[in-house]
């Protein structure tokens, strides 16, 4: 039997460290489609959650709603053309509201104080390009939040997640060897997915989530019968894409990884 000693967690952004319930992109995206006359619902929005957004748009596409509406407003299948065009509507709609949405969820800056005290170096992926990070990143850590190193899917050939490459670069600029070592942290299916292809340990975070999608209020007012409901379901859909574990905040991390380095393999 070994045990081996977490080196680095590859943290999100949006709804896992920053933008509490992952709200900046899903208005964008809705305002995009808007334009061209449709209106999607906030599942079909919210389900290709962290996927680099090109690829997020055409999988909202390949859905039968919206490739049905899509077809019967334009009198074709959607194309490549089509997703290039929704997208030039949706960065706009995005840089709009995101220097909004770049306050640190609630205990995220002090759980990553204990993480370093832990000599665990700290690492992050996104759906978002790095012009899009450059917004978000000097205003988040101006916050107090701050990871070690940032990948943005146009810096590994504009190939995000489910794809690995973003972890993997992560692991290059930290110094990294083994996967075993690191854990991928997030709030959506396309995280576990990332993190699963990767080879790493892979967990999911349900309050502040896009998985959950709901914000701080919304979650205060759920009866414990429905945020029990809720919680359920979203767990099952994060072990279904991969994870290891969830936890129900980001502040259950530490404890976590202290369980994870303590287990034997």
């Amino acid at each position: 039997m070994t045990q081996l000693t977490t080196k680095a967690i590859i943290l999100d952004w949006a709804g896992t460290t920053v933008d509490y319930g992952c709200f900046a992109p899903v208005d964008a995206f809705i305002e995009a489609f808007k334009a061209f006359g449709i209106t999607p619902t906030m599942d079909e929005t919210r389900a290709p959650m962290g996927m680099q957004k090109r690829a997020h748009i055409k999988t909202m596409l390949e859905g039968k709603r919206l490739a049905s509406l899509w077809q019967k407003k334009t009198g074709a299948a959607p194309s490549q053309k089509d997703i290039d065009a929704i997208y030039e509507t949706f960065e706009p709609a995005l840089f709009k509201v995101l220097e909004r949405y770049t306050d640190p969820l609630p205990g995220a800056v002090e759980t990553v104080k204990q993480l370093r005290a832990m000599g665990i170096l700290l690492g992050s992926t996104t759906g978002y390009t790095r012009p899009m990070m450059d917004v978000v990143a000097p205003l988040a850590q101006a916050k107090g939040y701050a990871p070690d190193c940032l990948v943005c899917p146009d810096e590994v050939g504009d190939i995000g997640r489910p794809f690995p490459y973003m972890v993997w670069r992560n692991l290059e600029q930290l110094g990294i060897a083994n996967i075993n070592e690191v854990v991928k942290v997030g709030d959506t299916v396309a995280d576990m997915e990332e993190g699963r292809n990767a080879g790493c340990i892979c967990v999911g975070i349900l309050k502040g989530s896009s998985i959950l999608g709901l914000s701080e209020q919304e979650l205060s007012e759920k009866t414990s019968e429905q945020l029990d409901w809720l919680f359920e379901d979203a767990k099952h859909k994060y072990f279904v894409a991969g994870a290891d574990y969830v936890i129900d905040d980001i502040t259950q991390l530490p404890k976590l990884i202290t369980a994870i380095n303590e287990k034997e393999l």
